[in-house]
């Protein structure tokens, strides 16, 4: 009987078990870090449980405090979601001795896959890639085996996964330098410096084929996965069906697949990985013996929960009890996009800061763990979320994943929303032409193509004049709102008309604006007729993070000061835009200036105000000097 599940994990992965169990009438228990102590989930469970500190070896990976934990909240089993100790036979092995359901493999079948050396020792009628697998771990032997392999040769952490651990040697002569930073990686990822070499699949596609099985010897495949598109080794876009595969191959990949899970006796939910060549020839590479990431893809076409599936097999049930496996067949097309908090212009390295705003698109399958407000922080993995959309085609499922990354709203944190829509509708990727190099082929989609939105504009001024209550006090009058993006400057004129109605001047444009609706941070806007929502928030240092149906943006704002009187007594003077007081004149009367010089800087409401040469001139006159207080509209000085 499980009556209550410690959540040993966090995150998206935590919710996403949680959600599972609150359907099956389980009760939960989180546990959580000082770093995660007013995250989502752990307000989501019914007790949560504080296992200190911020790092993982501190947290999530001490097996004692987790073990503590369920023992003390009266958990009958835990979950370990994915990552941390899913595929740690010894935390597995502690779950059993301590009288505890482990939901998830048994411990002989995770320590059996989990050094992919060994793995590949004990597995028959499996096909290899051609490599190293011995337990000389010198670098004589394994640059001796680099020779009769042949470059280029693909070294890996025999313990791991996720790219860490792994390098690429196309020259045979940079392989010592290459061992040493593998051995590193895998030492501190992993506890263990093992490594293997494989001969390197130079454009190989990632399948895998998530298997599932009981304590009664049923093994089944529920299909494959595409993952071929992938960064620093690791996946970012995961589908299924394959466009690779025929119907003759996929049995094949399947029938293996069966085949090493009941070798070692498999129960719960494992994936098989393989590498996928040119000609239709497949290698295994490992088996993970937990719940993937990219699961949902594998829950939309075959109408399956697999976390419920995980619980109630861990629970003694019969697959044949839970599922009608003479009538199970995939319905149709899903495709996942991981949502990571990272920088695609910067190599993909991760970023942390706070989360200004969150909302998940409609009408898709969101899986994520955050709220507006919510803190990424440096300890964990970037990524935020996955969206998931299913079509009876591909390309139909590609569409309505476009359409919901559009929607999608993260504002606040660099991340790779933007990126990922490029991908989904490039060319080669609407063709199916994919590999593991997918990304490092098409650099031409890394750049962010510069968008000229004059609905972002106008918002982000409406929203600046909101916030210095301007329109409050001076409601007649037009200001002037100026904010650079990638590197150019842009300058909003916005006029009241009244009623809701600005006459907005931009980009040399001019454009009657209606605010039908605003209910921060949104509003509805009708740009000359056209009616869009847009979504402006602020960060810090006058930092704008502007969302419309064309993608997210990032604006800083300037400063105001006034639209340019047309009366004959101004001609070129410029005016206060509100009452302050002068800090600083930078020019002198008869000095030359340009458009852009900075000639004045006011001081009000705690801010400092620039005030600009609207065009080329000559100072002729400066009516107010430093330490004295200015007027609203008052003229500060005249260019000719």
């Amino acid at each position: 009987m499980i009556r209550k599940v410690l959540i040993a994990n966090r995150g998206e992965i935590a919710c996403r078990i949680i959600r599972t169990c609150q359907a099956l009438g389980l009760a939960t228990v989180a546990v959580y870090s000082q770093a995660d102590e007013r995250a989502l989930y752990v307000e989501m469970a019914d007790e949560a449980i504080a296992l200190g500190g911020h790092l993982p070896s501190e947290s999530y990976l001490d097996q004692a405090k987790i073990i503590q934990a369920a023992l003390r909240s009266g958990a009958d089993a835990i979950h370990p979601g994915y990552g941390f100790l899913a595929e740690n036979a010894t935390f597995a092995y502690q779950v059993r001795v301590n009288g505890l359901t482990f939901i998830g493999p048994s411990p002989e079948a995770i320590e059996a896959m989990g050094d992919k050396r060994v793995a590949k020792l004990i597995l028959q009628g499996v096909p290899y890639v051609p490599g190293y697998i011995g337990d000389d771990q010198s670098d004589a032997a394994l640059i001796e085996a680099a020779q009769t392999i042949g470059a280029p040769i693909m070294i890996k952490a025999t313990a791991g996964g996720g790219g860490r651990g792994m390098r690429l040697v196309n020259d045979l002569a940079a392989l010592p330098e290459a061992l040493a930073a593998a051995r590193r990686e895998a030492e501190q990822a992993f506890g263990n410096p093992s490594l293997m070499l494989e001969k390197a699949i130079t454009v190989p596609r990632h399948i895998e084929v998530q298997v599932f099985g009981d304590q009664h010897g049923h093994v089944i495949a529920l299909g494959e996965r595409e993952c071929s598109v992938q960064r620093r080794h690791q996946k970012i876009i995961e589908e299924s069906p394959s466009t690779a595969l025929t119907p003759e191959l996929r049995q094949r990949m399947c029938e293996t697949a069966i085949s090493i899970a009941r070798q070692i006796g498999y129960s719960s939910a494992g994936t098989v990985e393989f590498l996928l060549d040119s000609d239709g020839n497949y290698y295994f590479m490992e088996m993970n013996t937990r719940l993937q990431v990219e699961h949902p893809v594998t829950e939309m076409i075959y109408g399956l929960d697999l976390v419920r599936l995980q619980i109630e097999v861990a629970r003694g049930r019969s697959l044949a009890e839970l599922i009608d496996l003479d009538a199970l067949r995939p319905q149709g097309h899903a495709i996942e996009v991981r949502v990571c908090a990272e920088d695609p212009q910067n190599n993909f390295l991760p970023v942390v800061g706070r989360i200004l705003h969150w909302e998940a698109p409609p009408y898709v399958r969101t899986d994520s763990g955050v709220r507006s407000g919510d803190l990424v922080t440096p300890y964990y993995d970037s990524m935020i979320a996955k969206v998931i959309a299913h079509g009876e085609t591909r390309s139909e499922a590609i569409r309505k994943l476009d359409v919901a990354l559009a929607r999608l709203q993260l504002l606040g944190i660099k991340n790779n929303v933007n990126y990922l829509r490029r991908v989904l509708m490039s060319d080669d990727h609407l063709g199916g032409i994919l590999s593991t190099r997918f990304i490092d082929d098409h650099p031409e989609l890394l750049p962010e193509p510069p968008q000229r939105v004059p609905l972002a504009l106008i918002a982000c001024a409406l929203a600046q004049d909101d916030l210095s209550q301007h329109w409050r006090n001076n409601p007649n009058r037009a200001i002037r709102q100026r904010f650079r993006q990638d590197g150019e400057t842009h300058e909003v004129a916005l006029s009241p008309q009244g009623q809701g109605v600005y006459q907005a001047s931009i980009l040399e444009q001019t454009y009657t604006v209606q605010v039908i609706a605003q209910d921060s941070p949104r509003f509805i806007l009708v740009v000359d007729g056209h009616r869009q929502p847009v979504t402006v928030v602020c960060g810090q240092t006058n930092e704008w993070w502007v969302h419309t149906l064309r993608g997210t943006l990032v604006l800083q704002w300037l400063s105001p000061f006034p639209a340019p009187q047309a009366s004959a007594e101004a001609g070129g003077s410029l005016r206060a835009p509100m009452t302050g007081q002068v800090r600083r004149v930078l020019v002198e009367v008869g000095q030359v200036v340009k458009s852009g010089d900075l000639l004045m800087i006011l001081e009000a409401m705690k801010m400092e105000h620039r005030i600009e040469a609207p065009h080329d001139g000559t100072v002729e006159a400066i009516r107010y000097q430093v330490g004295e207080t200015v007027q609203q509209d008052e003229v500060l000085l005249a260019l000719s």
